[in-house]
C-alpha cells in the first residue's frame, strides 16, 4: 500500500509539472535540472553535491518561481513552481506575471533607442533639449560636460538615487515628476558629479529617461512600450501600468518577504515604470532575448535596427551597454540584467550569437541564492560555462590569529532607514561566524588564504586588513568595514 501512494505521489507531481510546461516535451531536461542544483563554491576534493529545486524552495522561503530556456534561438522550456497567492492557493505557472525589477530598464530600454532611430532624439545631445515641464537642475557639475541619453543608459550620467521602495497600496501613488522632485518616498534626483567621469547604478537616471521618452512621445511610458515595443516582439503577457490594471490581477503573483511571508497589499506599485514597473513572465522575456539574438544574426524589420542593437550591446564604462549589462566577448558576448523589487528576486542571461539564454523570476526577497544554484545547474546541464561554482582549498588557521579578528565592524557609509550599518564577528568552531543584526542574516566563512575568507554556501569573500593602527574588512571586493570594537 505504501508503495502504490508513494506511485500516485509522483505520478501527480508529474502531472502537475506538465500541466505547467507550455513547450515541447523535454522532461530529460527538466527533471535533471529540478534535480541538479549547485551551490556556489566546492571544496577541491569533496565530491560534487546536488539539491532539489522543491527542497531549495522551502530552505530558501520562496513560495514561488518561473523559469524559461532559449535554445538555438527557441524557447526550448518554461515551467511554473510552487504557490502564486497562499491567499487563493493558486498556484504558479509558466504564464504567472511577475514583477521585473531592474530587468525592467534594458526593455524600457529600447524605447528611447526607437525615438533615436527615428530621428526624434540624438544619444549624444543634452536631454534637456527634450525635457518639457521638468529639467534636470544645472550646477557646478553641469557645466562642461551634459546629461545624454547615452550617459542615462549606461549609467555614467552622475545621477543621484540607486533604485526605489515600492510604495503599498494604501499610499498616494507620486507621478513621475512628483519622483523626480523628491516628493516621493525618495530624495530629489539631480546630477552630484561630473557626466561621464563614472559609472554608478542609477535608477533615477533611467526615471529621467522614462520622462523624456514620454515628453517627445506624447505618450505614457506603459502605453508607448506597448503600441511600440511589447507587441513587436510579442510580448503579449507584459505590461508597464503602474499599478497594474485589475485585468491582471487573478494571473499576478504576490510579493514575499525573507520570511516567506506575504506582503501587504499583496505587491508594492512603482510609479518609476522604466526602472522597475515592468510586469512579464520568463517566457515573455525569453522572447526579448530571441528578438535580440535574431536582429544580431540579420533579422529584417525588427524592433531595431542591427546597426542599434550593436551600439546597445557595446560595452561602455564597468562594461555596461545601453541597458544592459554586458559579457564576455564576440562570439561569447552575453548580455543580462538581474531585478529586484519588494518580495521579487530575478535574473536574466542571454547569450547574443549563440540562441540561448536563462530567465529565472520569483516571488521572494530571498530569490538570489536560489536562482544562483538554478543558474549554475542551467550552465552544468547546457555546458554553457557560465556561473559554474568555485573550486577552493580550505586551510586551517591558528586560533589566535582567528580571535584577532573578533569584534564589532562598521560599514564606512550610512544606509538609508538604518545609519550606521554594524556587523559582529566571533569564532565558532575554528570557524569565523558573522551576524548581521541589520537584517537577521549570518555568514559562517572558512579560510582559503590566512587573511582571505569565503561562505561555502553563498560565495561571498571577505578579506581581512590588519594594520598597525586599524582592522578592516573588504566584502565581496565592494564593501568596506572597519573594525570599531
Amino acid at each position: 500500500m505504501k508503495s502504490f501512494n508513494l506511485i500516485l505521489v509522483i505520478l501527480i507531481l508529474i502531472a502537475t509539472s506538465c500541466k505547467n510546461e507550455i513547450t515541447n516535451n523535454t522532461i530529460p531536461d527538466i527533471i535533471e535540472i529540478e534535480n541538479g542544483l549547485l551551490p556556489p563554491v566546492l571544496v577541491k576534493g569533496d565530491s560534487a553535491k546536488s539539491f532539489n529545486l522543491m527542497e531549495r524552495m522551502e530552505l530558501y522561503n520562496v513560495p514561488g518561481i518561473s523559469i524559461a530556456i532559449v535554445e538555438n534561438g527557441k524557447i526550448k522550456w518554461a515551467r511554473g513552481y510552487g504557490i502564486a497567492n497562499t491567499k487563493d492557493s493558486s498556484e504558479v505557472n509558466a504564464n504567472t506575471l511577475f514583477q521585473a525589477g531592474s530587468i525592467s530598464k534594458p526593455v524600457a530600454a529600447l524605447a528611447a533607442l526607437k525615438l533615436v532611430e527615428s530621428g526624434s532624439v540624438d544619444i549624444d545631445e543634452d536631454v534637456n533639449i527634450y525635457l518639457k515641464e521638468w529639467n534636470i537642475p544645472e550646477n557646478d557639475f553641469t557645466q562642461e560636460e551634459k546629461v545624454t541619453l547615452k550617459r542615462l543608459l549606461t549609467h555614467t550620467a552622475g545621477m543621484t538615487v540607486h533604485g526605489f521602495p515600492g510604495y503599498q497600496q494604501t499610499d498616494t501613488f507620486p507621478s513621475i515628476n512628483d519622483v523626480l522632485n523628491g516628493n516621493g518616498n525618495t530624495p530629489k534626483i539631480f546630477v552630484d558629479t561630473i557626466p561621464g567621469s563614472i559609472w554608478r547604478y542609477s535608477g533615477g537616471g533611467y526615471t529621467v529617461m522614462e520622462k523624456m521618452v514620454e515628453d517627445v512621445s506624447g505618450l505614457p511610458l506603459d502605453e508607448y512600450m506597448s503600441k511600440n515595443i511589447l507587441e513587436a516582439i510579442g510580448m503579449k503577457n507584459s505590461t508597464y501600468e503602474q499599478p497594474l490594471s485589475s485585468k491582471y490581477h487573478s494571473n499576478a503573483s504576490a510579493a514575499y518577504d525573507s520570511d516567506g511571508k506575504i506582503i501587504e497589499g499583496l505587491w508594492h506599485n512603482y510609479p518609476e515604470q522604466a526602472a522597475a514597473g515592468l510586469w512579464t513572465t520568463p517566457t515573455d522575456l525569453a522572447k526579448y532575448c530571441i528578438e535580440i539574438q535574431q536582429i544580431v544574426a540579420g533579422k529584417k524589420n525588427g524592433v531595431l535596427s542591427k546597426e542599434t542593437i550593436a551600439k546597445m550591446l557595446t560595452k561602455h564604462k564597468n562594461d555596461w551597454g545601453l541597458g544592459p549589462s554586458i559579457q564576455w566577448e564576440q562570439d561569447s558576448l552575453i548580455f543580462r540584467h538581474g531585478g529586484k523589487n519588494a518580495g521579487f528576486t530575478n535574473n536574466l542571461i542571454s547569450f547574443a550569437n549563440r540562441g540561448n539564454a536563462v530567465i529565472v523570476m520569483t516571488n521572494a526577497d530571498n530569490g538570489g541564492k536560489l536562482i544562483g544554484e538554478i543558474l549554475r545547474a542551467v550552465s552544468n546541464y547546457y555546458n554553457w560555462g557560465i556561473n559554474n561554482p568555485k573550486v577552493v582549498d580550505v586551510i586551517e588557521v591558528e586560533e589566535e590569529k582567528l580571535n584577532n579578528l573578533v569584534g564589532k565592524y562598521l560599514l564606512d557609509f550610512q544606509v538609508p532607514d538604518i545609519g550606521d550599518y554594524i556587523i559582529d564577528i566571533e569564532i565558532k568552531n575554528d570557524k569565523i561566524f558573522v551576524s548581521d543584526p541589520n537584517n537577521g542574516d549570518s555568514n559562517i566563512l572558512s579560510a582559503i588564504e590566512e587573511l582571505k575568507f569565503i561562505d561555502l554556501e553563498n560565495g561571498d569573500e571577505v578579506v581581512f586588513q590588519l594594520e598597525e593602527d586599524k582592522v578592516g574588512i573588504l566584502w565581496n571586493n565592494r564593501f568596506q568595514f572597519n573594525k570599531i570594537e
